[in-house]
């Protein structure tokens, strides 16, 4: 890639896009595509065939894609399947039929098996089941992986397949029906310290583990794979920075000033019981996060709902767990 290189992002308004676009114009990258959904529908194939006919992109980063958590997976199966399978297939079939130089498709940890060993290795894509409580999101994925990789192989495409940890940060939904944890809990402690409630209830046992990154070091880790790395395998995307769902809570409460007390529904699903990525290979190419999940809540909090209340009421008190 170079500044002058036209380069596609596709769900430039997202979380990801939306820190991926800022970081190219940072370094100087002179010429993106930035569609919105308005002007190009990615569902809609000869509307995509068009668009990549008449922008001629060189580069693409495939980022759109309908997301969300458990609650979202579980009542919008059918628009998870649809949407993101019919999205990822036009796009690479239209790079392909286009002469992309290069394409970026992320995969996601949701896809691995439900019971790998952790952390987990690329090597354990398609030996297990998927975590039933997003299956078709992981479906998805797994459709555009295998879709990716065969046309590596049979039309010799170039193409990378980042599998990220969860992300957050600025620019996260917070839709109570769609948001993933660390929105839907930094919502529901804000609110509950607004509000002066005793208490505020989390989904599940709270003993999960999961591993978590911040937007912005996901798109480093992107452009950093767009340049250096040039094989079809997929490679991992995570810091190695885990953390139980029930501490998380604790660090979310604290730094949203709330200081009531945090009650776990075990009668809510957990998904599954530990997901953290073997980061090793991409380590080993050179590339590091640079946020840590302290830090990252901070400035996540601090963009959406104004400084973070850390220090607030109660002199550094913090929300204890039921």
């Amino acid at each position: 890639m170079d500044k002058t290189s036209k380069i596609l992002i596709t769900g430039a308004a997202g979380m990801i896009g939306g820190s991926l676009a800022r970081l190219l114009e940072q370094k100087g990258f002179s010429d993106l595509l930035l569609p919105a959904h308005a002007e190009l529908d990615l569902t809609d194939n000869r509307a995509v065939q068009a668009y990549f006919a008449a922008a001629r992109p060189d580069y693409v980063f495939h980022l759109a894609a309908r997301v969300g958590g458990i609650h979202a997976n579980a009542n919008q199966p059918a628009r998870f399947v649809y949407d993101n399978t019919a999205m990822q297939m036009n796009v690479i079939e239209a790079a392909r039929a286009g002469g992309v130089t290069k394409l970026l498709l992320p995969g996601s940890a949701c896809a691995y098996p439900r019971l790998a060993p952790q952390p987990v290795k690329e090597t354990e894509f398609l030996n297990g089941a998927p975590e039933p409580t997003n299956i078709a999101y992981a479906a998805a994925k797994i459709n555009g992986i295998v879709m990716a990789q065969a046309y590596a192989r049979e039309y010799g495409m170039r193409v990378v397949i980042p599998m990220p940890t969860n992300g957050y940060g600025i620019g996260n939904n917070f839709d109570p029906a769609a948001a993933h944890v660390i929105p839907a809990l930094m919502r529901r402690f804000h609110d509950a310290r607004e509000s002066g409630a005793p208490e505020a209830v989390i989904w599940g046992s709270g003993t999960p583990v999961r591993e978590f990154i911040y937007a912005d070091d996901v798109a480093s880790a992107f452009l950093f794979l767009m340049e250096k790395y040039d094989s079809p395998d997929i490679i991992n995307v995570g810091t190695g920075e885990e953390i139980d769902v029930l501490s998380l809570a604790k660090m979310i409460a604290e730094t949203a000033g709330y200081e009531g007390k945090i009650v776990t529904d075990p009668s809510r699903p957990d998904g599954m019981p530990r997901k953290v990525l073997d980061s090793g290979r991409l380590r080993a190419l050179g590339w590091r996060p640079a946020v840590t999940l302290r830090e990252g809540i901070r400035r996540m909090y601090r963009h959406h709902f104004g400084a973070a209340r850390m220090a607030g009421r109660g002199a550094g008190r913090t929300a204890q767990s039921a």
